[in-house]
Protein backbone atom coordinates (compact mmCIF):
# COMPACT_ATOMS: atom_id res chain seq x y z
CA UNK A 1 0.00 0.00 0.00
CA UNK A 2 1.63 3.39 -1.06
CA UNK A 3 1.42 6.53 1.43
CA UNK A 4 -0.62 8.26 -0.40
CA UNK A 5 -3.61 5.84 -1.19
CA UNK A 6 -6.88 7.08 -0.29
CA UNK A 7 -9.59 5.95 1.69
CA UNK A 8 -12.82 4.72 0.23
CA UNK A 9 -16.16 3.48 2.18
CA UNK A 10 -18.85 1.95 1.09
CA UNK A 11 -22.10 1.31 3.11
CA UNK A 12 -22.41 -2.07 1.95
CA UNK A 13 -19.25 -3.38 2.19
CA UNK A 14 -17.92 -1.49 4.26
CA UNK A 15 -14.72 -1.61 2.68
CA UNK A 16 -11.45 0.25 4.32
CA UNK A 17 -8.17 1.85 2.80
CA UNK A 18 -5.92 3.15 4.93
CA UNK A 19 -4.07 6.80 4.09
CA UNK A 20 -1.34 5.82 6.66
CA UNK A 21 -0.18 9.52 6.25
CA UNK A 22 -3.20 10.92 7.23
CA UNK A 23 -2.87 12.50 10.66
CA UNK A 24 -6.52 11.72 11.64
CA UNK A 25 -6.31 8.32 10.68
CA UNK A 26 -9.50 6.20 11.14
CA UNK A 27 -7.99 3.33 13.42
CA UNK A 28 -7.64 -0.18 10.79
CA UNK A 29 -9.48 -2.59 12.74
CA UNK A 30 -7.81 -5.54 11.09
CA UNK A 31 -4.96 -4.86 13.36
CA UNK A 32 -7.24 -5.13 16.19
CA UNK A 33 -8.01 -8.23 17.58
CA UNK A 34 -10.42 -10.93 15.77
CA UNK A 35 -13.18 -10.67 17.94
CA UNK A 36 -13.12 -6.82 17.58
CA UNK A 37 -16.09 -6.32 14.74
CA UNK A 38 -16.82 -2.97 14.07
CA UNK A 39 -19.92 -2.27 11.42
CA UNK A 40 -20.03 1.30 11.82
CA UNK A 41 -21.04 4.04 14.37
CA UNK A 42 -24.32 5.05 15.15
CA UNK A 43 -25.35 8.57 13.87
CA UNK A 44 -26.49 8.77 17.91
CA UNK A 45 -22.68 7.95 19.31
CA UNK A 46 -21.47 10.18 16.35
CA UNK A 47 -23.56 13.04 17.58
CA UNK A 48 -22.27 12.67 21.74
CA UNK A 49 -18.30 11.97 20.66
CA UNK A 50 -18.41 15.37 18.19
CA UNK A 51 -20.81 17.23 21.39
CA UNK A 52 -17.98 15.76 23.66
CA UNK A 53 -15.33 17.02 21.99
CA UNK A 54 -17.26 20.70 21.76
CA UNK A 55 -18.30 20.66 25.02
CA UNK A 56 -15.12 21.10 26.68
CA UNK A 57 -13.97 23.71 29.68
CA UNK A 58 -14.62 26.44 26.94
CA UNK A 59 -18.02 26.45 28.98
CA UNK A 60 -16.66 27.30 31.89
CA UNK A 61 -15.28 30.78 30.37
CA UNK A 62 -18.36 31.84 28.56
CA UNK A 63 -20.03 33.43 31.71
CA UNK A 64 -16.83 35.74 31.54
CA UNK A 65 -17.34 36.58 27.95
CA UNK A 66 -21.32 37.64 28.87
CA UNK A 67 -19.66 39.67 31.66
CA UNK A 68 -17.52 41.55 28.89
CA UNK A 69 -20.20 41.83 26.39
CA UNK A 70 -23.45 42.43 28.00
CA UNK A 71 -26.33 39.61 27.63
CA UNK A 72 -27.80 40.66 23.98
CA UNK A 73 -24.47 40.87 22.26
CA UNK A 74 -22.92 37.75 24.22
CA UNK A 75 -26.08 35.22 23.12
CA UNK A 76 -26.19 36.67 19.93
CA UNK A 77 -22.11 36.05 19.39
CA UNK A 78 -22.40 32.63 20.67
CA UNK A 79 -24.98 32.13 18.24
CA UNK A 80 -23.02 33.66 15.67
CA UNK A 81 -20.09 31.74 16.15
CA UNK A 82 -21.60 28.33 15.78
CA UNK A 83 -22.82 29.26 12.36
CA UNK A 84 -19.42 29.93 11.29
CA UNK A 85 -18.43 26.87 12.77
CA UNK A 86 -21.13 24.98 10.73
CA UNK A 87 -19.92 26.78 7.46
CA UNK A 88 -16.05 25.85 8.21
CA UNK A 89 -16.98 22.77 9.23
CA UNK A 90 -19.07 22.57 5.66
CA UNK A 91 -16.40 23.56 3.87
CA UNK A 92 -14.10 20.75 5.24
CA UNK A 93 -16.33 17.85 4.36
CA UNK A 94 -16.85 18.89 0.57
CA UNK A 95 -13.89 19.64 -0.24
CA UNK A 96 -12.73 16.47 1.59
CA UNK A 97 -15.29 14.66 -0.49
CA UNK A 98 -13.94 16.28 -3.86
CA UNK A 99 -10.11 15.30 -3.38
CA UNK A 100 -11.17 12.04 -1.61
CA UNK A 101 -9.38 13.06 1.26
CA UNK A 102 -10.12 11.15 4.81
CA UNK A 103 -8.77 13.87 7.16
CA UNK A 104 -8.36 17.60 7.78
CA UNK A 105 -4.44 16.57 7.08
CA UNK A 106 -4.82 14.90 4.28
CA UNK A 107 -7.01 17.84 2.63
CA UNK A 108 -4.38 20.43 3.58
CA UNK A 109 -1.52 18.33 2.17
CA UNK A 110 -3.88 17.81 -1.06
CA UNK A 111 -4.38 21.56 -1.19
CA UNK A 112 -0.82 22.72 0.01
CA UNK A 113 1.22 19.72 -0.16
CA UNK A 114 3.64 18.43 2.43
CA UNK A 115 3.80 21.29 4.84
CA UNK A 116 0.48 22.27 4.37
CA UNK A 117 -0.05 19.55 6.26
CA UNK A 118 2.54 19.44 8.95
CA UNK A 119 1.61 22.89 9.86
CA UNK A 120 -2.04 21.40 10.28
CA UNK A 121 -1.00 18.61 12.25
CA UNK A 122 1.18 21.45 14.68
CA UNK A 123 -1.65 23.96 15.30
CA UNK A 124 -3.90 20.73 16.32
CA UNK A 125 -0.36 19.96 18.94
CA UNK A 126 -0.94 23.53 20.04
CA UNK A 127 -4.68 23.76 20.20
CA UNK A 128 -4.90 20.19 21.82
CA UNK A 129 -2.31 20.37 24.65
CA UNK A 130 -3.26 23.65 25.44
CA UNK A 131 -7.10 22.27 25.80
CA UNK A 132 -6.10 19.10 27.85
CA UNK A 133 -3.95 21.55 29.94
CA UNK A 134 -7.12 23.68 30.60
CA UNK A 135 -9.10 20.50 31.67
CA UNK A 136 -6.27 19.31 34.21
CA UNK A 137 -6.48 22.78 35.66
CA UNK A 138 -9.86 22.65 36.16
CA UNK A 139 -10.15 19.68 37.41
CA UNK A 140 -7.35 20.43 39.59
CA UNK A 141 -9.26 23.70 40.74
CA UNK A 142 -12.37 21.63 41.55
CA UNK A 143 -10.75 18.66 44.00
CA UNK A 144 -7.86 20.29 45.42
CA UNK A 145 -8.60 24.04 45.55
CA UNK A 146 -6.82 27.21 44.15
CA UNK A 147 -5.73 30.66 44.90
CA UNK A 148 -5.95 33.22 42.89
CA UNK A 149 -4.89 37.24 43.63
CA UNK A 150 -4.10 35.97 46.93
CA UNK A 151 -7.45 34.78 47.63
CA UNK A 152 -8.02 30.53 48.56
CA UNK A 153 -10.38 28.74 46.96
CA UNK A 154 -11.24 25.51 48.32
CA UNK A 155 -11.23 22.56 46.41
CA UNK A 156 -14.10 19.33 47.34
CA UNK A 157 -11.91 17.08 48.96
CA UNK A 158 -11.02 20.28 50.79
CA UNK A 159 -13.98 20.89 52.23
CA UNK A 160 -14.97 17.51 52.71
CA UNK A 161 -12.09 16.17 54.55
CA UNK A 162 -9.63 19.07 55.60
CA UNK A 163 -6.38 20.04 54.08
CA UNK A 164 -3.96 16.97 53.82
CA UNK A 165 -1.40 15.60 51.61
CA UNK A 166 -3.35 13.05 49.54
CA UNK A 167 -5.67 15.69 48.28
CA UNK A 168 -3.53 18.19 47.18
CA UNK A 169 -3.63 19.04 44.19
CA UNK A 170 -0.46 16.95 42.14
CA UNK A 171 -1.14 13.63 44.61
CA UNK A 172 -5.35 14.46 43.00
CA UNK A 173 -4.10 15.20 39.45
CA UNK A 174 -1.58 12.05 39.22
CA UNK A 175 -4.45 9.67 40.48
CA UNK A 176 -6.88 10.93 37.91
CA UNK A 177 -3.83 10.56 35.66
CA UNK A 178 -3.46 7.01 36.51
CA UNK A 179 -7.14 5.44 37.13
CA UNK A 180 -9.06 7.62 34.40
CA UNK A 181 -6.91 8.78 31.71
CA UNK A 182 -4.20 6.41 31.18
CA UNK A 183 -7.52 3.51 31.01
CA UNK A 184 -8.91 5.58 28.48
CA UNK A 185 -6.52 6.89 26.29
CA UNK A 186 -5.59 3.51 25.91
CA UNK A 187 -9.16 2.98 23.39
CA UNK A 188 -7.29 2.75 19.61
CA UNK A 189 -11.32 3.30 18.03
CA UNK A 190 -12.57 6.58 18.91
CA UNK A 191 -16.49 4.90 18.35
CA UNK A 192 -15.35 2.87 21.69
CA UNK A 193 -15.98 6.02 23.67
CA UNK A 194 -19.35 6.71 22.73
CA UNK A 195 -20.83 5.63 26.07
CA UNK A 196 -18.31 7.52 28.13
CA UNK A 197 -19.09 10.49 25.53
CA UNK A 198 -22.67 9.85 26.06
CA UNK A 199 -22.24 10.10 29.98
CA UNK A 200 -20.07 13.38 30.03
CA UNK A 201 -22.92 15.27 27.61
CA UNK A 202 -24.71 13.75 30.84
CA UNK A 203 -22.96 15.37 33.08
CA UNK A 204 -22.62 18.60 31.46
CA UNK A 205 -26.56 19.37 31.60
CA UNK A 206 -26.44 18.24 35.37
CA UNK A 207 -24.35 21.27 35.75
CA UNK A 208 -26.36 23.42 33.99
CA UNK A 209 -29.59 22.05 35.42
CA UNK A 210 -28.46 22.64 38.76
CA UNK A 211 -27.16 26.19 37.28
CA UNK A 212 -30.74 27.48 35.93
CA UNK A 213 -32.72 25.76 39.27
CA UNK A 214 -30.36 27.58 41.64
CA UNK A 215 -30.53 31.01 39.30
CA UNK A 216 -34.27 30.88 38.89
CA UNK A 217 -34.97 30.27 42.86
CA UNK A 218 -33.02 33.32 43.28
CA UNK A 219 -34.67 35.68 41.09
CA UNK A 220 -38.00 34.54 42.34
CA UNK A 221 -36.68 35.86 45.57
CA UNK A 222 -35.69 38.66 44.31
CA UNK A 223 -31.75 38.54 45.27
CA UNK A 224 -30.49 38.91 41.68
CA UNK A 225 -29.89 42.13 40.44
CA UNK A 226 -30.36 42.57 36.56
CA UNK A 227 -27.24 42.84 34.57
CA UNK A 228 -26.15 44.56 31.63
CA UNK A 229 -27.73 43.91 28.37
CA UNK A 230 -25.17 45.14 26.68
CA UNK A 231 -21.39 45.93 26.54
CA UNK A 232 -20.14 49.38 28.75
CA UNK A 233 -18.01 50.91 25.82
CA UNK A 234 -16.58 54.02 27.18
CA UNK A 235 -13.50 54.28 25.29
CA UNK A 236 -11.98 52.81 21.87
CA UNK A 237 -9.69 50.53 23.79
CA UNK A 238 -12.57 49.36 26.37
CA UNK A 239 -14.07 48.50 22.31
CA UNK A 240 -11.20 46.76 21.41
CA UNK A 241 -11.30 44.45 24.31
CA UNK A 242 -14.59 42.94 23.00
CA UNK A 243 -12.49 41.61 20.24
CA UNK A 244 -10.70 39.47 23.03
CA UNK A 245 -13.66 37.18 23.23
CA UNK A 246 -13.23 35.67 20.03
CA UNK A 247 -10.37 33.40 20.67
CA UNK A 248 -12.35 31.92 23.58
CA UNK A 249 -15.19 31.24 21.58
CA UNK A 250 -13.69 30.01 18.56
CA UNK A 251 -11.64 27.71 21.07
CA UNK A 252 -15.04 26.37 22.79
CA UNK A 253 -16.36 25.80 19.43
CA UNK A 254 -13.17 23.31 18.02
CA UNK A 255 -14.19 19.95 16.87
CA UNK A 256 -12.56 20.33 13.35
CA UNK A 257 -9.88 17.91 13.65
CA UNK A 258 -12.55 15.16 14.92
CA UNK A 259 -15.08 15.42 12.26
CA UNK A 260 -13.21 13.44 9.28
CA UNK A 261 -12.20 10.59 11.78
CA UNK A 262 -16.43 10.74 13.27
CA UNK A 263 -17.04 10.44 9.60
CA UNK A 264 -14.84 7.50 8.24
CA UNK A 265 -15.96 5.17 11.22
CA UNK A 266 -20.10 6.26 10.67
CA UNK A 267 -22.49 3.05 9.45
CA UNK A 268 -24.16 5.47 6.95
CA UNK A 269 -21.51 8.71 6.17
CA UNK A 270 -24.44 10.47 4.28
CA UNK A 271 -25.72 11.39 7.99
CA UNK A 272 -22.01 13.47 8.60
CA UNK A 273 -24.05 16.80 8.05
CA UNK A 274 -27.07 16.05 10.27
CA UNK A 275 -24.45 15.01 13.01
CA UNK A 276 -22.80 18.14 12.39
CA UNK A 277 -25.76 20.34 13.16
CA UNK A 278 -27.25 18.54 15.63
CA UNK A 279 -24.38 18.71 17.79
CA UNK A 280 -23.70 22.45 16.90
CA UNK A 281 -27.09 22.99 17.80
CA UNK A 282 -26.82 20.83 21.19
CA UNK A 283 -23.70 22.27 22.15
CA UNK A 284 -24.96 26.26 21.34
CA UNK A 285 -28.11 25.66 23.54
CA UNK A 286 -25.52 24.23 26.50
CA UNK A 287 -23.49 27.16 25.62
CA UNK A 288 -26.17 30.18 25.76
CA UNK A 289 -28.26 28.44 29.08
CA UNK A 290 -24.64 27.95 30.53
CA UNK A 291 -23.43 31.57 30.21
CA UNK A 292 -27.24 33.46 30.92
CA UNK A 293 -27.74 31.52 34.04
CA UNK A 294 -23.85 31.82 34.93
CA UNK A 295 -23.62 35.87 34.41
CA UNK A 296 -27.73 35.89 35.98
CA UNK A 297 -26.14 34.50 38.87
CA UNK A 298 -22.99 35.94 39.78
CA UNK A 299 -22.81 39.30 38.04
CA UNK A 300 -19.67 41.70 37.60
CA UNK A 301 -18.20 38.98 39.87
CA UNK A 302 -18.41 36.14 37.27
CA UNK A 303 -14.74 35.00 37.70
CA UNK A 304 -12.96 33.51 34.52
CA UNK A 305 -13.46 30.25 35.44
CA UNK A 306 -16.66 30.06 36.64
CA UNK A 307 -16.83 27.02 38.39
CA UNK A 308 -14.10 29.02 41.05
CA UNK A 309 -17.20 30.85 41.97
CA UNK A 310 -18.80 28.18 43.55
CA UNK A 311 -17.03 27.98 46.33
CA UNK A 312 -19.51 30.81 48.17
CA UNK A 313 -22.74 31.11 50.18
CA UNK A 314 -25.24 31.21 47.41
CA UNK A 315 -27.95 31.85 49.76
CA UNK A 316 -30.28 29.24 49.12
CA UNK A 317 -30.88 25.84 51.29
CA UNK A 318 -28.58 23.27 50.53
CA UNK A 319 -26.53 25.25 48.79
CA UNK A 320 -23.53 23.71 49.88
CA UNK A 321 -24.44 20.77 48.70
CA UNK A 322 -25.26 21.92 45.18
CA UNK A 323 -22.36 23.95 45.18
CA UNK A 324 -20.21 20.81 45.65
CA UNK A 325 -22.48 19.00 42.28
CA UNK A 326 -21.99 21.59 40.18
CA UNK A 327 -18.22 21.33 40.87
CA UNK A 328 -18.17 17.38 41.02
CA UNK A 329 -20.58 16.82 37.93
CA UNK A 330 -18.43 18.98 35.56
CA UNK A 331 -14.64 17.86 36.45
CA UNK A 332 -16.26 14.19 36.01
CA UNK A 333 -17.47 15.49 32.82
CA UNK A 334 -14.22 17.15 31.74
CA UNK A 335 -12.17 13.24 32.92
CA UNK A 336 -14.56 11.76 30.45
CA UNK A 337 -13.85 14.63 27.73
CA UNK A 338 -10.21 14.28 27.93
CA UNK A 339 -9.30 11.22 26.04
CA UNK A 340 -11.65 12.46 22.93
CA UNK A 341 -9.06 15.30 22.54
CA UNK A 342 -6.02 12.76 23.27
CA UNK A 343 -7.12 10.71 20.24
CA UNK A 344 -6.51 13.03 17.34
CA UNK A 345 -3.54 14.82 19.46
CA UNK A 346 -2.11 11.86 19.29
CA UNK A 347 -2.61 10.77 15.64
CA UNK A 348 -1.30 14.08 14.47
CA UNK A 349 2.25 13.72 17.00
CA UNK A 350 2.43 10.22 15.20
CA UNK A 351 1.90 11.78 11.49
CA UNK A 352 4.61 14.16 11.99
CA UNK A 353 7.23 12.03 14.05
CA UNK A 354 6.43 8.69 12.16
CA UNK A 355 4.97 10.02 8.05
CA UNK A 356 5.47 7.01 6.78
CA UNK A 357 5.02 4.08 9.01
CA UNK A 358 2.87 1.68 9.85
CA UNK A 359 -0.91 2.83 10.79
CA UNK A 360 -0.60 3.51 14.70
CA UNK A 361 -3.13 1.27 15.85
CA UNK A 362 -1.20 -1.90 14.86
CA UNK A 363 1.67 -0.67 16.65
CA UNK A 364 1.54 -0.65 19.99
CA UNK A 365 4.56 -0.19 21.35
CA UNK A 366 4.39 3.36 19.28
CA UNK A 367 0.73 4.26 20.49
CA UNK A 368 1.49 3.32 24.07
CA UNK A 369 5.18 5.43 23.86
CA UNK A 370 3.30 8.26 22.40
CA UNK A 371 0.01 7.76 24.73
CA UNK A 372 2.62 8.19 28.02
CA UNK A 373 4.74 11.05 26.73
CA UNK A 374 1.89 13.02 25.74
CA UNK A 375 0.13 12.69 29.16
CA UNK A 376 3.26 13.29 30.97
CA UNK A 377 3.87 17.04 28.94
CA UNK A 378 -0.13 17.89 29.58
CA UNK A 379 0.43 16.37 33.53
CA UNK A 380 3.21 18.79 34.08
CA UNK A 381 1.77 21.77 31.85
CA UNK A 382 -1.04 21.66 34.16
CA UNK A 383 0.85 21.79 37.56
CA UNK A 384 2.98 25.07 36.05
CA UNK A 385 0.14 27.12 34.27
CA UNK A 386 -2.36 28.66 37.06
CA UNK A 387 -4.85 30.57 34.68
CA UNK A 388 -7.80 28.68 32.41
CA UNK A 389 -7.68 32.23 30.93
CA UNK A 390 -4.06 32.51 29.64
CA UNK A 391 -4.60 28.85 28.61
CA UNK A 392 -7.63 30.07 26.26
CA UNK A 393 -5.86 32.86 25.37
CA UNK A 394 -2.83 31.39 23.67
CA UNK A 395 -4.40 28.71 22.17
CA UNK A 396 -7.38 30.55 21.00
CA UNK A 397 -5.55 33.47 19.40
CA UNK A 398 -3.07 31.21 17.58
CA UNK A 399 -4.17 27.50 16.86
CA UNK A 400 -7.69 27.56 17.36
CA UNK A 401 -8.12 30.04 14.97
CA UNK A 402 -6.29 28.71 12.42
CA UNK A 403 -7.92 25.09 12.61
CA UNK A 404 -11.27 26.67 13.02
CA UNK A 405 -11.39 29.33 10.08
CA UNK A 406 -8.10 30.10 8.48
CA UNK A 407 -7.12 27.02 7.24
CA UNK A 408 -10.72 25.80 5.88
CA UNK A 409 -11.28 29.56 4.45
CA UNK A 410 -7.47 29.45 3.02
CA UNK A 411 -8.96 25.98 1.61
CA UNK A 412 -11.92 27.78 -0.27
CA UNK A 413 -9.78 30.53 -1.91
CA UNK A 414 -7.04 28.48 -3.17
CA UNK A 415 -10.38 26.74 -4.89
CA UNK A 416 -7.62 23.51 -6.39
CA UNK A 417 -11.16 22.36 -7.76
CA UNK A 418 -13.20 24.76 -9.11
CA UNK A 419 -15.82 23.96 -6.85
CA UNK A 420 -16.15 27.28 -4.34
CA UNK A 421 -19.28 29.84 -4.95
CA UNK A 422 -19.01 33.28 -4.76
CA UNK A 423 -20.88 33.20 -1.27
CA UNK A 424 -17.58 30.78 -0.13
CA UNK A 425 -15.49 33.44 -1.11
CA UNK A 426 -16.82 36.30 0.50
CA UNK A 427 -17.24 34.04 3.81
CA UNK A 428 -13.50 32.53 3.63
CA UNK A 429 -12.34 36.44 3.58
CA UNK A 430 -14.42 37.58 6.86
CA UNK A 431 -13.60 34.30 8.44
CA UNK A 432 -9.62 35.34 8.01
CA UNK A 433 -9.82 38.90 8.95
CA UNK A 434 -12.44 38.70 12.05
CA UNK A 435 -9.88 35.72 13.04
CA UNK A 436 -6.37 37.98 12.67
CA UNK A 437 -7.93 41.30 13.39
CA UNK A 438 -9.17 39.63 16.92
CA UNK A 439 -6.52 37.68 17.37
CA UNK A 440 -4.27 40.45 17.30
CA UNK A 441 -6.48 42.62 19.48
CA UNK A 442 -6.28 39.30 21.85
CA UNK A 443 -2.15 38.90 21.57
CA UNK A 444 -2.01 43.02 22.25
CA UNK A 445 -4.48 42.58 25.50
CA UNK A 446 -2.34 39.58 26.87
CA UNK A 447 1.05 41.22 26.66
CA UNK A 448 -0.34 44.34 28.00
CA UNK A 449 -1.99 42.93 31.01
CA UNK A 450 1.35 40.88 31.58
CA UNK A 451 3.35 43.88 31.73
CA UNK A 452 1.34 45.96 33.67
CA UNK A 453 0.62 42.71 36.15
CA UNK A 454 2.56 42.82 39.72
CA UNK A 455 4.49 39.55 39.62
CA UNK A 456 2.97 38.28 43.07
CA UNK A 457 -0.33 38.76 41.42
CA UNK A 458 -0.04 35.16 39.41
CA UNK A 459 0.36 33.13 42.26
Amino acid sequence: MTIGSKQKKSQKSKEVIVDEKSPLLPTNHEGDSGSDEFNGASFSGAVFNLSTTIVGAGIMALPATMKLLGLILGIVVIIFMAFLTEASIEFLLRFGRTSKSVSYGGLMGDTFGKYGRMILQICVLVNNVGVLVVYMIIIGDVLSGTTSSGIHHPGVLEGWFGEHWWNGRFFVLLVTTLAIFAPLASLKRIDSLSYTSALSVALAVVFLVITVGITVFKLINGTILMPRLLPDVTSVTSFFNLFTVVPVLVTAYICHYNVHTIDNELEDNTQIKAVVRTSLALCSSVYVLTSLFGFLLFGDATLDDVLANFDTDLGIPYGSLLNDAVRVSYAAHLMLVFPIVLYPLRLNLDGLLFPSARPLASDKLRFASLSTGLIIIIFLGANFIPSIWDAFQFTGATAAVCIGFIFPAAVILKDRYGIATKRDKILSIFMIVLAVFSNLVAIYSDAYALLKKNPSHNE
